[in-house]
């Protein structure tokens, strides 16, 4: 006589194990999933053997096959550089306007360019080169220094203001009001005929001698009609674009008194010329260059 229990309602043996009436019922896994988990086990211990695996105290089993992600990871950097040399040895020896007019080089400086300036550029000018308060956009055909291609490579390579090159641009607004080189009436002339240039609200009153003052103090600069001077770094004032603040008044008044002065760093000491020239195709592409 058998001393194996059966359970009533599903008829299925048990294993003697119980738990607050509760019964453990005997039933064995499926076959082909017993014979998956023993090929799992055969396949592990084969894979261990075969390949790096097992952790050792100064790094780990190197397994039969020599092979090394790291090692199939360095062998196709080291191709794909060895794809990218022929472009970068080319950008190096052209002339980044010749650059420009090879639409197959220009196409690989544009790739390259766009990398470089998520690393070292979007920072001040935005994830879209939409730019911020300070940082020129550099998506408009608005340029500080000139939006040609050879302009804009030698914006980035000597920067602006940058003390440490020799070459950087430079060209700084006088502080009119601090410095006293003129009246505080006088200022608010000026900037009252400035603010008219751009369409800006301004007392009629005041445009006359405004006009005058902007002939014998400004138009150097920024030009006759407020136009710039790219050649000098003179920003245009004739428009509403406005590096900092507005055109409002008030906001001219501040600017005059006290001009503030942005600095970009010179890149070429430090990323080289060929990313330079990379970058300089870039920002020339990005819809605003000359």
């Amino acid at each position: 006589m058998s001393d194996k229990e059966i359970d009533k309602i599903s008829g299925t043996e048990t294993t003697g194990h119980e738990w607050d009436g509760i019964k453990e019922l005997n039933t064995p896994l499926p076959r082909w999933w017993l014979w998956t988990f023993y090929a799992c086990i055969v396949w592990a211990i084969g894979y261990a053997i075969a390949y790096p695996a097992i952790p050792l105290v100064s790094g780990a089993t190197k397994g039969i096959l020599g092979y090394s992600s790291r090692g199939e990871l360095a062998a196709s950097v080291e191709k794909a550089k060895a794809a990218q040399s022929v472009f970068l040895d080319e950008i190096t020896a052209t002339d980044v306007t010749d650059i420009v007019a090879d639409e197959k080089l220009a196409r690989f400086a544009r790739a390259g360019g766009a990398s470089a300036y998520k690393v070292y550029c979007s920072q001040c000018h935005g994830s879209g080169a939409q730019g911020a308060a300070g940082y020129p956009n550099l998506n408009d055909d608005e340029w500080i220094w000139g939006g040609s291609v050879e302009a804009i490579y030698a914006t980035i390579s000597h920067g602006v203001r940058y003390d440490a090159d020799d070459d950087t641009r430079l060209n700084e607004m006088p502080s009119f009001g601090r410095d006293e080189l003129l009246e505080s009436e006088q200022i608010v002339a000026v900037a009252n005929y400035v603010a008219s240039l751009s369409g800006g609200e301004a007392q009629s009153s005041l445009l006359s001698e405004g006009h005058e003052l902007f002939t014998e103090n400004c138009a150097a600069c920024h030009g006759d009609e407020g136009e710039g001077l790219a050649e000098l770094g003179g920003p245009a004032l004739n428009n509403a674009i406005w590096l900092y603040g507005d055109s409002s008044v008030e906001a001219l008044v501040a600017q005059i008194n006290a001009p503030k002065h942005g600095v970009m760093p010179a890149w070429n000491a430090k990323l080289g010329d060929n990313v330079v020239k990379q970058l300089a195709v870039y920002v020339h592409g990005l819809g605003g260059g000359q």
